[in-house]
């Protein structure tokens, strides 16, 4: 595995913890408060806790999947993938500073 197949992994394990974390405080706020704007972050926060826990799924677990990605991808195309998920853990971890504030 490459440097960059180990990164867009860890990166996307890092997002399933947060987006576990921000789906159940939002999911409490949702049942104190009833607001529309609790429910909307909980839905998102579930959609994308799928899409990241899928692609965790398919860098480490799914057997066909896990050893194209990490011998048959090119490197510019995992920088994209991997600098996607750091992104996103950057934005995820913000979100959870200003969740938890």
């Amino acid at each position: 595995m490459s440097i960059w197949v180990d990164i867009a992994t860890v990166a996307t394990a890092a997002n399933v913890v947060i987006l576990l974390a921000l789906s159940v405080i939002w999911a409490r706020n949702y049942l104190t408060f009833r607001s529309k704007h609790a429910i909307g972050l909980l839905i998102f926060g579930v959609f994308l806790l799928a899409e990241n826990a899928l692609a965790f799924y398919m860098y480490i677990v799914d057997p066909t999947l896990s050893v194209w990605f990490s011998t048959a991808v090119p490197a510019i195309a995992w920088r994209l993938m991997m600098l996607l998920h750091v992104l996103e853990t950057v934005g995820l971890g913000f979100l959870a500073w200003i969740t938890m504030d």
